[in-house]
């Protein structure tokens, strides 16, 4: 196919699937075809995505259309420049053809908490996509583009990929540049690849990592080639099982269904061993004051002086500040913002912030320890399959909740992916999450392969597309 036509059927899919998704917060069409048609008059070789259609995530800047975060802070805010992954897609010959709706400023677990509609699940509708790049996870899913870029916190693109039944990507910290995505909490942030199969998501990879001299926490380590190492043999492959992520709390059949991955590796001849991580009790509690305490800081700019939303006819500069920021923030994000400010008030940060950053600390040495016995960690992405649509939005505590297997991996800067392991007896996807340690993405892409070609559930379509 050409260019030209592939993105002409990621539009069509968008027009006909997005007004019962509402995953795209909008499509740049004229910008998206203008470049698709000089893609077609190219001679010479060609970049590793040529002429494939992607979804961006709204908190990721794009000089073409607009960048909100989700935000009515950011609702007409234009960027002046490309991300650096933006930049790298572009070279790859890839095409953006849409911004995917995200929890406003990526601060959630549904998208439920965006400015301007939530986003719904595609394997039904009721249920929430996960958070914050359920736009993107959803986008996926129905097949609207072959390919997304979501930002992941503390589990944002790996959460909403299980409860949609596609592969999400959380590189290392450092792997990706963060140039151009608006902050949460920088120490957290990472930038990562969705698809609906190991492969795709190793493709996506290739092209968007690597060091970026105006990111100063991007890493200068060499990237490796994702796609051949994929084609190598896979090797002896040792599995650690944290119990501290089976106990109470963990659905059922999603119990059953991670259980039934292992024996499937356990026929590979992998070998399986029980590991414990022991500060993972102490994990929410930490990702919460570190993450709240980074995003006040962050979100201290919008201000409404030098951009974003201002609030009209002012007293004078504390009404400018306090009105702009009362009007513009959404519950969630002003929750988030008191959170941190308190977490690094005087009195209070030793108490909080400090303590945080120690139980961060030892939460990573616990990873270190556990990665002398084995080559990946498995454990559930999430506790629960996908809930209903309002469900947990008066009760932001059982919503902190649903990321309780994500958060530990971003607080230890480590990758990990999510890969589709089955469905509930509801229709529900569940997801399969693999730990490794730091810039060990070959092997993590390696052993999810392995475990994606000996299944077929990447294979499954959701029942939005039986309609």
């Amino acid at each position: 196919m050409t260019a030209t036509s592939q993105v002409a059927v990621a539009l069509d899919r968008i027009k006909r699937f997005d007004p019962q998704l509402r995953c795209i917060l909008r499509t740049l069409d004229d910008d998206a075809t203008a470049r698709a048609a000089a893609l077609n008059s190219q001679s010479g070789p060609r970049g590793l995505l040529h002429g494939v259609p992607i979804a961006i995530k709204d908190n990721i800047c794009t000089k073409d259309g607009l960048t909100t975060c989700g935000s009515k802070m950011l609702a007409n805010f234009r960027s002046p420049y490309d991300a650096h992954v933006v930049e790298r897609l572009h070279a790859a010959g890839a095409i953006i053809v849409a911004k995917t709706n995200l929890d406003e400023f990526a601060m959630g677990s549904s998208t439920e908490h965006s400015a301007f509609f939530p986003t719904r699940n595609p394997w039904n509708l009721e249920c929430v996509p996960g958070g914050t790049s359920g736009g993107s996870a959803a986008a996926v899913a129905a097949r609207l583009v072959p390919y997304a870029l979501g930002s992941d916190t503390g589990g944002s693109v790996r959460q909403p990929a299980a409860l949609c039944g596609v592969c999400g990507l959380k590189p290392t910290y450092g792997r990706v540049s963060r140039y151009g995505l608006v902050a949460h909490a920088s120490s957290l942030d990472q930038i990562g690849p969705i698809a609906t199969d190991v492969r795709g998501i190793a493709r996506v990879l290739q092209v968007i990592a690597g060091k970026d001299h105006r990111d100063s926490t991007s890493a200068d380590v060499a990237v490796p080639d994702y796609l051949a190492a994929l084609d190598e043999p896979v090797g002896p492959i040792r599995i650690g099982i944290p119990c501290e992520y089976f106990g109470d709390g963990l659905d059922p059949e999603i119990r059953k269904a991670v259980e039934t991955a292992v024996d499937v590796y356990k026929k590979l001849g992998a070998e399986v061993r029980e590991i414990s991580l022991p500060h993972s009790r102490y994990t929410i509690a930490c990702y919460y004051i570190v993450s709240t305490a980074e995003a006040s800081s962050n979100l201290a700019r919008f201000d409404g002086v030098r951009y974003g939303h201002r609030t009209a006819n002012p007293r004078d500069y504390i009404d400018v500040y306090s009105g702009s920021r009362e009007e513009g923030f959404g519950p969630e994000v002003k929750r988030r913002i008191m959170l941190g400010t308190y977490a690094l008030s005087s009195g209070y940060y030793d108490a909080y912030y400090l303590k945080a950053l120690k139980v961060r600390t030892l939460i990573k040495n616990d990873f270190v320890e556990a990665f002398k016995q084995c080559d990946v960690i498995l454990s559930p992405t999430t506790p629960t399959p996908a809930f209903k649509i309002g469900e947990k939005s008066d009760d932001p505590l059982a919503m902190y909740l649903a990321d309780i297997f994500t958060t530990s991996v971003s607080l230890a800067g480590i990758p990990a992916i999510s890969v589709p392991c089955g469905l509930t007896s509801a229709g529900l996807p569940i997801g399969l999450q693999l730990m490794a340690t730091h810039f060990a993405e070959v092997r993590l892409l390696q052993i999810s392969a392995a475990y994606e070609a000996a299944t077929n559930h990447h294979l499954a379509l959701p029942s939005v597309l039986a309609h």
